[in-house]
């Protein structure tokens, strides 16, 4: 162990003896030779000649241009670090400026481009499509308009810009009056946009122009880190999971890279991917519309495996310490390529607000085949769906994560079959579901549920599962449901029905009760011990040590501040009277179809005995719910993001 110690600090010391530093810079020319005194005008110069061990440091400016890593880092010793001039604001935008509309009818105006301006590369002559993905009346293209940094609403006719309807379904209605169409010929790209009386050669109007704005075109580039940059304004296909997942910053089937502190907003569909290749699967169900979704995805699982899918190859990322906002479908997705990774510490908010088109993929963190994934610590609101792990995910943990007014799910489990940890979550959302679990095989130890849950049964899709910590198949299997486990959490319920308003799907789960109730029919037991049910919850039928609540009801009141929210509620004395113990590997047993231990990401047992905070808990009689300093009366808690 010593000689090996030895060689690798030989090694990174090598690595930085040659090592370079480029900088960029507004002021520069990409003829200069990148040095600090004389820097380069555009990334993508350095980003062509850049090798492992060099670091690229842009200075302040605007940016408008897609990074294409030429090479990546052999080793987390040896990167390729790209970085924002530390106190410096670094903007890449994969967006152009047009001011050169014309006033065309009453609120409407027009403009015209050449196609030139794209590259080859034109998002207005490229349908929106993709496995999954669903048209609402409009044929989307992949393009958008941009008003002082919002997205205006695409329409299919000239005639409906000028005389726009509401969206139904957006979040913030008002603002899909503003409309734009575009026409591509005689190459040239004219648009029509209603700006609702502004005049927009007065003000910042933006197109869309590139695909992404740091994205490899190649897979494979590895060990590259990427900070400090703002992120916005590309035009980036759908992304499910049987498809490359193209996003305004990712990794391309990649390994190693380290994604912090940066803001990413402004995305057609996702903002940052840790997503798989083209090669394993392009839309596959597109291409095979006789067979049903299932068997495709299943398909290209095992394509992605033959395709040599392993630690060795792909994933082990780091996302930490981002803002991700204002995104079409997804703040952060992964499909296989975010296996072993760790997604921390991030800020995720107002994601598939605009609801002008639909899907199955709309979500804060939308994880499939995800094996050893660490998510902590994120802020997810103002979402369709905060967290969705769907096909495939095994042997992850999300733990310490705070959602709320996620209007369809906080956190949805979707044909898994486990073993899942969610510990000391805080599920915060009163209008759709809490938690949905369409998997079996996962455990909810110290959470706290404000709303509805339910379990379901999905017998008619059959999904992979794996060797315990790797991506070896063992076998496949329905949905039976049942075989979780629910031990020490805090369920407050809602009554009455959830607002509907902008949420197509909601109806369907008006019938869903809080607390855990919808097990009570699961062929396979649960275990379910040590938690405690206000307001209307309903424990499990062979709940064992758990307490039901019936003459009070909590307050529970969240208020957002600029460095995060505070969550302040009220209890009685009742969750101090619930037996419980602290909970552990041993006691949560065996997952019956994976047949495997309820393990940590790196296979260390668990022992909940530290709380949300990391204060020790009692180790005869741990309070239920996130938190052990928990005290009857009002009890308000700080969350900060990054």
């Amino acid at each position: 162990m010593k000689r090996i110690l030895i060689f690798l600090s030989l090694l990174a010391l090598t690595s930085s003896v040659f090592a370079r530093d480029f900088h960029i810079s507004k002021k520069g020319n990409d003829a200069n030779n990148g040095l600090k005194t004389s820097p380069f005008l555009t990334i993508q110069k350095a980003a062509d000649i850049a090798v492992e061990g060099d670091t690229i440091t842009v200075h302040e400016g605007i940016y408008r241009e897609r990074v294409d890593p030429k090479e990546g880092g052999t080793s987390n010793f040896s990167r390729i670090v790209y970085q924002a001039a530390e106190g410096e604001k670094v903007v890449i935008k994969g967006s152009e400026i047009v001011n050169t509309w014309k006033p065309y009818k009453g609120d409407t105006w027009t403009a015209t481009v050449s196609n030139e301006l794209f590259h080859g590369y034109n998002p207005y002559a490229t349908l929106l499509v993709g496995d999954g993905f669903k048209q609402t009346g409009i044929q989307h293209h992949i393009g958008e308009v941009f008003l002082n940094g919002k997205a205006l609403f695409e329409q299919n006719s000239l005639a409906e810009v000028e005389n726009p309807v509401e969206c139904k379904w957006a979040v913030d209605r008002a603002s899909s009056l503003y409309a734009w169409h575009s026409e591509v010929k005689d190459g040239k790209t004219i648009f029509w946009a209603n700006f609702r009386g502004i005049n927009p050669n007065k003000e910042l109007v933006e197109i869309t122009a590139r695909k992404a704005c740091f994205y490899p075109s190649q897979t494979g580039r590895n060990y590259i880190t990427v900070r400090g940059f703002e992120m916005t304004q590309s035009a980036n296909m759908w992304c499910p999971g049987s498809a490359e997942q193209e996003a305004v910053l990712g990794t391309n089937w990649s390994r190693g890279w380290v994604i912090e502190n940066n803001r990413i907003s402004n995305s057609k569909c996702s903002g940052i991917s840790l997503g798989k290749d083209r090669a394993t699967g392009q839309n596959e169900a597109l291409k095979q519309p006789k067979k049903p979704l299932a068997v495709t995805f299943n398909e290209v699982i095992f394509s992605v495996i033959h395709a040599g899918w392993s630690k060795a190859k792909i994933g082990s990322h780091v996302v930490r310490n981002n803002v991700v906002f204002d995104c079409g479908e997804a703040g952060i997705v992964a499909a296989f390529g975010g296996i072993y990774s760790q997604i921390c510490n991030n800020l995720i908010y107002r994601i598939y607000t605009r609801r002008n088109f639909t899907g199955g993929a709309m979500a804060g963190i939308k994880l499939m085949g995800a094996i050893g994934t660490l998510v902590k610590d994120n802020i997810i609101y103002d979402t369709y769906c905060g967290i969705w792990l769907d096909w495939a995910v095994q042997d992850c943990r999300f733990t310490q994560n705070v959602l709320y007014n996620n209007d369809q799910y906080d956190f949805h489990n979707e044909v898994d079959h486990g073993p899942l940890m969610m510990d000391h979550n805080l599920f915060l959302s009163k209008e759709g579901v809490s938690t949905m679990s369409r998997s079996q095989g996962a455990a909810f130890v110290h959470d706290l549920m404000l709303g509805r849950t339910k379990n379901i049964s999905i017998m008619g899709r059959w999904t992979p599962y794996f060797f315990p910590h790797s991506t070896i198949v063992r076998g496949v299997s329905p949905i039976y449901g049942g075989d979780n486990r629910y031990c020490n959490n805090l369920f407050i319920g809602e009554k009455g029905e959830p607002d509907v308003s902008h949420n197509r799907q909601i109806k369907n789960n008006l019938d869903i009760n809080s607390g855990l109730s919808s097990l009570n029919k699961m062929p396979y037991k649960t275990l379910a011990e040590g938690n405690i049910f206000y307001n209307g919850a309903e424990p499990y039928k062979d709940e064992k040590n758990s307490l039901v609540v019936k003459n009070f009801v909590p307050t529970v009141e969240l208020t957002e501040i600029e460095q995060g929210v505070i969550v302040k509620t009220t209890l009685d004395d009742s969750f101090e009277k619930v037996n419980t113990r602290v909970i552990n590997t041993k006691m949560l047993g065996e997952t019956i179809i994976s047949l495997s231990n309820f393990e940590d990401v790196d296979g260390a047992p668990y022992n909940f005995n530290t709380d949300f905070y990391g204060n020790k808990r009692n180790e005869i009689h741990p309070l239920p719910g996130p938190f052990e300093n928990l005290k009857p009366g009002v009890n308000t808690f700080t969350f900060i993001h990054p």
